[in-house]
């Protein structure tokens, strides 16, 4: 294992809210998915932020160069252990998930990313409004199909040439696909799609943020008025024309669901999925064991999504009040490190071990609450039948010689990873 980072190593002396105690200031850059590593399990250098002698609360404070230039605020406070995590997605009262991924603000515009960024009560209408699309019944009856025709595809494109670049070629295209089409959105966006989200969400650039934001808002609102004056079957018709509780959404609702799908329908699977083949490139036994016993593959997409937890997840306080002995001020940040919490031996047993067969295996990655991800259906779905149509197709598979297999944990995860087979 690489060596890693100890408290007392990360403790920094920078200036944070009064409140916050000088002993919980730590620089937790290291450990939100922007420094690569070449580690079979690339989320191993996080474990120790789980364990039972770290302060249940931290409060990071990054320099402003781990920032990517920005300026961190007044920092956030950290939750590192499963409890304090599940507390924080669960407890509505407390914390608050109001204005999250809100990007758009920095063009001026004023509308809520629906529903992330709306707290319950009025959470639910939005919630109910867009769930029946992505529940378990439609997904089997009207997109399955699809799905599996195009993962077929694919596989059957990759074998014909004896490799493939699992990140460029396969992990960021599949899941797009599937996205668009069910969206609605034309096929030829597709690249135009990815290079906008990648500078609003990678970039670390004010100006290219801004750029991409005008750009994808401009389409989505002509793509929505097209959608009004001629409907189709797809998504982004049906919230259009839809009724929210016996009433037309408004414009501002509109476009706030359909940017936040768009937001977050491009590259979290693809993420999942690249590392899911490095994971089983370098650790060939998990493809083995797959391929001998498929009935495992469903717990194998849980404990794959387990041990990549792709995001942390953010809120702020509602109220004033006191947590472990920290004192916590209305609308003090909090994040909840997902790589530290779904490693936590006080909830998994061998957390470190990839285990197709663990049972109660509720992790993080999906977060959790009334926030839990509103397309786990969809991307477990996308997941499975991956595994299920590759295994088939596909021999024993490794990464080419020569490759670089240093991966980002997080979200930007690994863009090249070539795999060859015999």
């Amino acid at each position: 294992m690489q060596d890693q980072p100890t408290l007392d190593s990360i403790r920094v002396d920078r200036e944070a809210p009064a409140h916050v105690p000088k002993d919980r200031i730590v620089d937790l850059s290291f450990a939100m998915g922007g420094v690569p590593n070449d580690l079979v399990d690339p989320y191993e250098p996080f474990e120790w932020l789980a364990g039972p002698e770290i302060p249940r609360l931290l409060y990071n404070m990054p320099s402003k160069q781990a920032m990517g230039g920005f300026s961190g605020g007044n920092g956030n406070w950290v939750a590192t252990h499963y409890e304090d995590i599940d507390r924080i997605y669960t407890d509505n009262e407390y914390f608050s998930n109001t204005g999250a991924a809100e990007f758009q603000r920095l063009i001026g515009e004023s509308f809520r990313s629906i529903p992330l960024g709306v707290d319950p009560p009025e959470h639910s209408k939005y919630r109910m409004y867009l769930m029946p699309y992505f529940s378990p019944a439609r997904i089997s009856r009207d997109l399955e199909p699809g799905i599996r025709a195009v993962v077929v595809e694919m596989i059957e494109a990759a074998r014909e040439k004896g490799e493939v670049d699992m990140a460029w070629d396969f992990a960021r295209v599949y899941p797009v696909r599937i996205f668009m089409a069910l969206m609605g959105f034309p096929p030829e966006m597709f690249e135009q799609f990815l290079d906008w989200e990648w500078d609003i969400l990678h970039s670390n650039s004010i100006e290219k943020m801004q750029g991409a934001l005008r750009g994808v808002l401009a389409f989505l609102r002509g793509f929505m008025a097209e959608k009004e004056k001629n409907p189709d079957e797809h998504l982004v018709s049906s919230i259009v024309n839809g009724k929210i509780q016996g009433r037309a959404p408004t414009e501002e609702e509109k476009i706030g669901m359909v940017w936040f799908l768009w937001l977050g329908g491009l590259d979290t699977v693809a993420a999942t999925i690249a590392q899911m083949f490095r994971r089983m490139a370098l650790e060939p036994q998990i493809q083995r064991q797959l391929r001998a016993n498929p009935e495992l593959i469903n717990g194998a997409v849980e404990e794959f999504l387990r041990t990549q937890p792709i995001l942390s997840s953010a809120r702020h306080a509602h109220k004033d009040f006191e947590w472990h002995g920290m004192q916590i001020k209305k609308g003090d940040s909090f994040s909840c490190l997902n790589p530290a919490g779904n490693f936590d031996p006080a909830r998994f047993e061998n957390p470190r071990v990839f285990d197709p067969t663990r049972k109660a295996n509720r992790h993080f990655t999906f977060i959790g609450g009334v926030h839990a991800c509103l397309g786990a259906h969809l991307a477990r779905r996308e997941l499975r039948l991956l595994l299920e149509e590759w295994f088939k197709r596909i021999p024993e598979f490794r990464v080419k010689p020569g490759a670089d297999t240093s991966v980002f944990p997080g979200l930007l995860s690994i863009r090249n990873l070539p795999l060859v087979w015999d």
